[in-house]
């Protein structure tokens, strides 16, 4: 058996990527500086993957911001508002990606999606009734031969057709269908562009194919390949799939002149079925994903070989894989210098799931596998009962009955009791939350976790923050404030620190959209809250103003989900469990006097199983209580906000209306506010703040641009139930962009409520 990865993380070990991509957005250093950066990433990379003996390795699997952008580029599917600013082929690039405001125009960014169930955001492609699907890019090429020039025959990565066409958003009349020829057509004359150059593999990533299909469906996905592997000549095509099982198309994928297919074997609850019934063609390859592409603990061999085991019985040639790309967990254990060994040895990061898929081949084709050391030494290790149980949490959920998580008295006579405590004008404006985490920020927040601060020094310092903050927005006029949260480094981590129960990496940095990486905590142990939280804090704010104050929490289900969850336990028990703590802090905060308290899920919708037959008993049911619980105790004259953000959100709009919340603020200006109608044709009750702006873009939105976006609003949702407010936190953007865009905010607001008063 040979081994394969679908994918490697690209940030650079240590962030390098983040780092080198904004100095170019500042100008500190040039294209050809950025471009040797990332060059070095990249023969890093693929050195790393060789010296650990992996046999097929990627390439192309880098991007500067986002694949599925990149696709867009290479195939000419670039709105015409970003070439017609007249920027070179790089600056283009990141002006769909984050949009552009200067001397040569002023565009907003492409819309940005979570990419299927994690927590990593893709670039929507935006095609047009102009828009013409053919080959223009180099990219995939360049990287090829990169790295052949290094000594490295690589497997080039691509977005499949079906996907890209599936993902894309259609602004004319043409549907994906229409498309099809002119996408067909591109494909083919890449393939036949990797013949002429040698390459022996290339990979067309399909986890399209993983979700529900309809007829038509699966009609274009086999429609598409009948014409694009005519193409391949001397290249072997590899269709990967990821996150699921392709029981929707499995007969139709194993017809088609694919030489390999990409299964999940992690994921897909059906995958092994699907063999077994209906065998595997014998000129086929099968890549099998076998290792945990999304998760950090180590593989469990006592587990995996069985499978390998049986998968021989039904397919002759075996590629041992990943289940995904490596992209969704950290680069290597080796800069974790500050994790206790006994921990580490838990975990896999993707240097380290390379050596695992390593060791499973050996110990697979040993004659003697139960015997090898490497199998053993496994065993032992899952063996080992870990610390970190706390009956009592146990006991509590266990306890929990339906009673527990209805909030009295409903809804409406919740709204009338907060509508005469408040006094709020027609469309209130807020904040999402957090606000800009400058450098003197970072810097404290270093210099106290040396020990440079004391912690006295360094509560004083965020006590100033907290006072300027609020002093700024009652400046504004923002009519419900936020501390800013400057004693936060994340909106998950910072709750984990606070929690029994987790533990902290140190460099497990994980890209969650462009240059923002997140670090995810470990869920180690039961969870469970030692002390407050977050109460110190908002009850300072409030102490600063008459104005209502927020208290900010993160909701469990965006907890777990930011998290590295444990595999030992069910997803559904950590949610409740981090419900019990959360729910505490929320009454806390209200018994402290804060009478608003946003439990933001900005995740909820990111864990949605991808086939909607599982939605309910795998997820929603226990979702939707999980937030549920976390306020129910809390009195009607208490306000709870949540937010929610980058998901597609019709089809679950009904599920989170029944949260409970009194209000709601959706991210929803990348999207052209098209979440409004869906709002508006589910009679939808809570309170609702749709994003007016995009804070993941530098630009400035003008009065008039905010102003435009509330009038959309206006007519499809009921003005007395309208917020106005950002779509997201403020944390990643700079003073000098938020201060002109919330005084912009505040003023548009101020002009629509008078002509709608």
């Amino acid at each position: 058996m040979k081994t394969s990865v679908i994918g490697y993380p690209r940030i650079g070990d240590l962030r390098e990527l983040k780092f080198a991509s904004e100095k170019y957005f500042r100008s500190e250093i040039t294209r050809e500086e950025l471009e040797e950066q990332a060059k070095k990433i990249r023969l890093h990379n693929l050195n790393t993957q060789k010296n650990s003996g992996i046999d097929l390795i990627p390439s192309n699997d880098f991007s500067y911001y986002d694949g599925v952008l990149d696709n867009a580029f290479l195939f000419n599917a670039v709105p015409e508002r970003y070439t017609a600013l007249g920027l070179s082929p790089l600056d283009t690039y990141f002006a769909a990606a984050r949009g552009y405001q200067g001397e040569k125009g002023d565009v907003k960014a492409l819309a940005m999606k979570k990419w299927y169930n994690t927590n990593y955001h893709y670039m929507v492609p935006e095609i047009d009734d102009a828009t013409e699907i053919r080959l223009v890019g180099s990219k995939p090429f360049e990287l090829f031969c990169e790295a052949l020039e290094s000594g490295i025959v690589t497997r080039p990565v691509i977005t499949g057709a079906y996907t890209f066409l599936s993902l894309a958003r259609y602004k004319g009349s043409k549907k994906a269908a229409d498309l099809a020829e002119q996408t067909a057509a591109a494909y083919s004359a890449l393939l036949e562009k990797f013949s002429e150059l040698g390459a022996e593999w290339v990979q067309f990533d399909e986890p399209s194919l993983v979700k529900d299909m309809t007829a038509d469906d699966i009609q274009l996905f086999v429609s598409l390949y009948k014409k694009i592997l005519p193409g391949k000549k001397n290249v072997k095509v590899l269709v990967q799939t990821y996150f699921g099982d392709v029981r929707d198309c499995y007969r139709e994928i194993c017809s088609l002149d694919f030489d390999g297919i990409g299964l999940d074997f992690i994921e897909g609850k059906k995958t092994l079925a699907l063999i077994k019934e209906n065998g595997f063609p014998k000129d086929k390859v099968l890549f099998a994903g076998i290792v945990n592409g999304k998760n950090i603990w180590r593989n469990n061999y006592a587990t995996t070989l069985p499978l390998i085991h049986e998968l021989k019985k039904y397919v002759s040639d075996i590629v041992l894989s990943t289940s995904c790309s490596l992209l969704h967990v950290p680069c290597t254990l080796r800069n974790e210098t500050k994790l206790p060994d006994d921990i580490k040895k838990h975990f896999a990061y993707a240097e380290e799931k390379l050596s695992e898929l390593s060791e499973i081949r050996k110990t697979a084709e040993s004659p003697l596998p139960l015997e090898t050391p490497e199998y053993r030494a496994n065993v032992k290790l899952h063996e080992e009962v870990r610390s970190g149980t706390n009956d009592e949490v146990r006991k509590k959920v266990a306890a929990l009955t339906e009673k527990d998580f209805v909030r009295l008295p409903e809804f409406a006579e919740r709204e009338r009791i907060q509508k005469k405590r408040f006094g709020l004008p027609l469309f209130p404006t807020t904040t999402i939350g957090s606000f800009p985490q400058t450098s003197d920020v970072k810097s404290a927040r270093k210099a106290f976790r040396s020990g440079e601060l004391t912690a006295d020094e360094y509560e004083s310092f965020i006590k100033g923050k907290i006072a300027d903050c609020v002093a700024l927005q009652e400046k504004i006029g923002l009519d419900v404030l936020v501390h800013g949260e400057f004693e936060r480094n994340d909106m998950v981590e910072y709750f984990g620190e606070c929690l029994e129960g987790y533990i902290f990496t140190e460099k497990a940095w994980v890209q969650s959209y462009g240059t923002r990486c997140v670090k995810p905590p470990v869920v180690w142990g039961d969870i469970s809250r030692a002390k407050p939280m977050t109460v110190k804090w908002a009850v300072y704010a409030q102490s600063l103003t008459d104005k209502p104050m927020k208290g900010m929490l993160t909701g469990p289900v965006t907890i777990l989900n930011w998290s590295f969850p444990r595999e030992d336990i069910s997803l559904k028990e950590s949610a409740l469990q981090i419900a019990l703590a959360i729910r505490e802090e929320v009454l806390d905060l209200e018994a402290n006097g804060i009478r608003v308290i946003q439990v933001d899920e900005a995740a909820l919708r990111e864990k949605l199983p991808l086939r909607r037959s599982d939605w309910r008993e795998d997820y929603l049911d226990w979702a939707i209580p999980a937030f549920r619980y976390v306020h129910s105790g809390v009195k009607p004259e208490t306000q709870i906000h949540t937010h929610m953000c980058y998901s597609e959100f019709a089809d679950i709009i009904k599920d989170i209306d029944n949260m409970d919340a009194d209000v709601i603020t959706f991210e929803a200006s990348r999207s052209d506010l098209t979440i409004l109608d869906v709002l508006k044709e589910n009679n939808f009750r809570t309170e609702v703040g749709p994003g007016v702006y995009d804070i993941h873009s530098p630009r400035i939105p003008s009065k008039d641009e905010i102003k435009a976006a509330i009038n959309k609003m206006i007519g499809r949702i009921p003005a007395e139930k309208l917020w106005i407010n950002p779509d997201c936190g403020l944390k990643t953007r700079g003073n000098e962009e938020t201060v002109p865009s919330l005084t912009n905010l505040v003023k548009a607001a101020a002009e629509a409520r008078n002509e709608n008063s």
